[in-house]
């Protein structure tokens, strides 16, 4: 069993920055593919980022070049690095594990543990 935590959500002003952490506990995430997802109002939860155990990343189009996942694996610990920030960012933001991947990273059906979210508000 795998709990995963979110922080560092907030309300911040188009152009500006956040970072996210997500915590796991009960096992380690080295061997694990995390995500990033987020769900706006009245809107599908969809993929924003995610890495593999390998450490490999990918992005959406809409976040490339301006949102970075990473890891720290001795903090089992993984973040979302958010620059630039535009209102269309904002939504509630989740983190996601999956346990034996075998591709899908950016398909929410692929994860196994979900966190409970945080808000992240861009205003104009």
């Amino acid at each position: 069993q795998v709990q995963l935590v979110e922080s560092g959500g907030g309300l911040v002003q188009a152009g500006g920055s956040l970072r996210l952490s997500c915590v796991a506990s009960g096992r380690s995430l080295s061997s694990y593919a995390m995500g990033w997802f987020r769900q706006a109002p009245g809107k599908e939860r969809v993929f924003v980022a995610g890495i593999t155990s390998g450490g490999y990343t990918y992005y959406a189009d809409s976040v490339k070049g301006r949102f970075t996942i990473s890891r720290d694996i001795a903090r089992n610990t993984v973040y979302l690095q958010m620059l630039r920030l535009k209102p269309e960012d904002t939504a509630v933001y989740y983190c996601a594990a999956i346990t034996y991947y075998r591709g899908g990273l950016s398909d929410p059906k692929s994860y196994d543990y979900w966190g409970q979210g945080t808000q992240v508000t861009v205003s104009s």
